[in-house]
């Protein structure tokens, strides 16, 4: 099917992730439930540019935000440029399907006062030492939740402190660790091996020994910016976003940050100095006599 050969080459030469290659899935499915019902046709290979269009203006009208959609194009256009490739199609129904526009937000992150305000309690247990290096691991070096649940403990470099991060498309990257931080990995790391016996083969555990799922790392970021932030969102995400406005204020250079956090263009890690030059002119419009 050809679904199915398109799914096994986003595995295979693409490298994507798990969740993105069911995310993709679930999105060509659609696509073709779609296609039948609007036009009673399931041939992928027989879709016209019209009828992509008719697929955008019905998800405007399911109520889908334009993020959303645009993850959705995004997905057809990787399906038929991989049509293309096996000479399935003679032209892609996707030439003239443009992005649709997104709002300027600015980037949510806690202030460096708000970060210095988080504790995690006096008690010398397993999961005070573990929570403790769960928020500095994803503070320090900015790294998604994902990539921190997949962390082992050869990722670690004490020598050369430095850590190995496996990113999107199995593409790794280095991150520099400070002496602190080697110093907490190996109190953890001592701690966790005298509380378990037979553990995951992962940096961080849960618990009970075993690999974290996205929402124990969640709920667990989200308890300790609580009472600290008044975001409304406190997402391990945000401590990715704190990471890099702090750097940027710092005088960080872009093209570092693009590096630390594994953009793949510069343009994705640009959204902090958008947020920055937002930050700025609020002060200047608070502080300055003809704000």
């Amino acid at each position: 099917m050809l679904i199915d050969q398109f799914i096994a080459y986003i595995q295979a030469e693409k490298r994507f992730s798990p969740l993105t290659v069911e995310a993709y899935r679930r999105d060509v499915n659609q696509f073709v439930e779609f296609l039948r019902d609007a036009f009673e046709i399931d041939d992928l290979t027989q879709v016209k540019t019209t009828m992509v269009k008719s697929y955008v203006v019905h998800l405007k009208d399911e109520g889908l935000v334009n993020r959303s959609i645009n993850r959705k194009i995004s997905t057809l256009r990787t399906f038929y440029k991989f049509c293309l490739r096996e000479n399935l199609v003679e032209k892609s129904p996707m030439i003239g399907i443009k992005a649709l526009r997104l709002p300027k937000t600015l980037v949510k992150f806690v202030t460096e006062t708000d970060i210095n305000k988080v504790s995690f309690g006096d008690e010398a247990d397993f999961p005070t030492c573990r929570d403790r290096l769960l928020f500095e691991m994803l503070y320090q070096t900015g790294m998604r939740q994902a990539e921190l649940r997949g962390l082992k403990d050869g990722d670690v470099d004490k020598m050369d402190m430095q850590l190995k991060i496996h990113g999107k498309r199995n593409k790794d990257r280095l991150v520099p660790l400070s002496k602190e931080m080697i110093a907490l990995i190996a109190q953890y790391q001592a701690m966790r091996d005298a509380t378990f016996t037979n553990k995951a083969e992962r940096l961080l555990l849960n618990d009970k020994g075993e690999e974290m799922t996205p929402s124990f790392v969640y709920n667990k970021v989200h308890h300790m910016l609580e009472g600290v932030t008044t975001l409304k969102q406190k997402s391990p995400h945000v401590l990715r976003h704190t990471f890099a406005t702090h750097l940027l204020d710092e005088g960080a250079s872009l093209v570092a940050i693009q590096k630390l956090l594994g953009h793949k263009d510069l343009a994705t890690t640009q959204i902090y100095a958008h947020n920055t030059i937002e930050q700025l002119k609020k002060i200047h419009k608070l502080a300055h006599p003809k704000g």
